[in-house]
C-alpha cells in the first residue's frame, strides 16, 4: 500500500477571516478599539491585567459564535487522503472544529489559561468565555491568557519546524509572511524541490522562496477547497 503524502497546512488570520475572526489588522476589527502594547505583551500584563484580562474574555467571548468555514473544513477532510499536520499562528480552535486532528498553535490558544509562573501548568476553559481577574493555578499563581506576547518566544516553533521539515506538500493560508519567526517556517522544507502552495488574495513576499511556487489569488475559503480537489486527484 503506497504511503500517504505528508501535507503540511501553515495558516495565518486569512483562513478565519471568512469566518468573522477580527485580525490586529483590521482597520475596523475587535483590535481598532485597543493599542497592541495595551493588551498583547508583557508589560502590559504586569501593569495593567485588568484591561488584558478584558481585551481577551472580548475575544474569547466573540469566538463562541464563529464557525469554522469552507477553508478549514477542506483542510481537515484532507486527512482522509493524506497525512496532514496544521500549524497555525490563529489562537481560535476552529481547525479542531472543522475536524483537524494535529494542530500545532504558534501563538497560544485562546480558550486556554496558564500559570504565570510556570508556562507547563495550562488549563481549558470549559465554561463560557470569562477569566476572573484574580484567578489562580494549582501552583498559586495567577493565570493569564495562553497566549504568545509580543516579545516573547514561540516555545512551539521548533516542533513546528521540525514537522515542515518532513513534508511532501507545503500549502501556506491567508498569512502575509510578515510575522516571524513563523513566517521562516517556509524557508524549513528539506530541499528545493518540495512544493509549496499559497492562498492568499495579496501578495506576501514570496522572493526568497527557491521550490516550486503555486500562488492562487483567492480568500481561504474559496481557495483552499479548490486546491484541496486538485490535489486528491493528484494523490488520491
Amino acid at each position: 500500500m503506497e504511503q500517504k503524502k505528508k501535507i503540511v497546512v501553515f495558516t495565518g488570520a486569512g483562513v478565519s477571516a471568512d469566518s468573522g475572526i477580527a485580525t490586529f489588522r483590521d482597520a475596523d476589527g475587535l483590535w481598532a478599539n485597543y493599542r497592541i502594547e495595551d493588551v498583547c505583551t508583557p508589560e502590559a500584563l504586569k501593569n495593567n491585567r485588568a484591561q488584558v484580562i478584558e481585551f481577551y474574555n472580548l475575544r474569547r467571548k466573540e469566538s463562541l459564535t464563529k464557525k469554522p468555514n469552507k477553508g478549514h473544513i477542506a483542510i481537515a477532510e484532507m486527512e482522509e487522503w493524506a497525512d496532514v499536520c496544521v500549524i497555525t499562528q490563529n489562537v481560535d480552535n476552529l481547525h479542531e472544529q472543522a475536524g483537524s486532528t494535529r494542530v500545532v498553535h504558534l501563538h497560544g490558544e485562546l480558550m486556554k489559561l496558564r500559570s504565570q509562573e510556570n508556562p507547563e501548568l495550562i488549563y481549558d476553559i470549559n465554561d463560557g468565555w470569562e477569566q476572573s481577574l484574580d484567578e489562580r493555578g494549582e501552583d498559586g499563581a495567577l493565570l493569564r491568557p495562553h497566549i504568545v506576547f509580543f516579545g516573547e518566544d514561540v516555545p512551539m516553533f521548533n516542533l513546528a519546524s521540525r514537522i515542515v521539515e518532513v513534508a511532501d506538500i507545503l500549502i501556506v493560508v491567508g498569512t502575509s509572511l510578515a510575522v516571524y519567526p513563523a513566517a521562516s517556517l517556509v524557508y524549513f522544507v528539506r530541499n528545493n524541490e518540495v512544493p509549496i502552495y499559497l492562498v492568499d488574495p495579496g501578495t506576501p513576499d514570496t522572493s526568497r522562496i527557491c521550490n516550486p511556487l503555486t500562488h492562487i489569488k483567492e480568500r481561504g475559503a474559496v481557495g483552499v477547497p479548490l486546491l484541496v480537489e486538485k490535489l486528491r486527484k493528484e494523490l488520491a
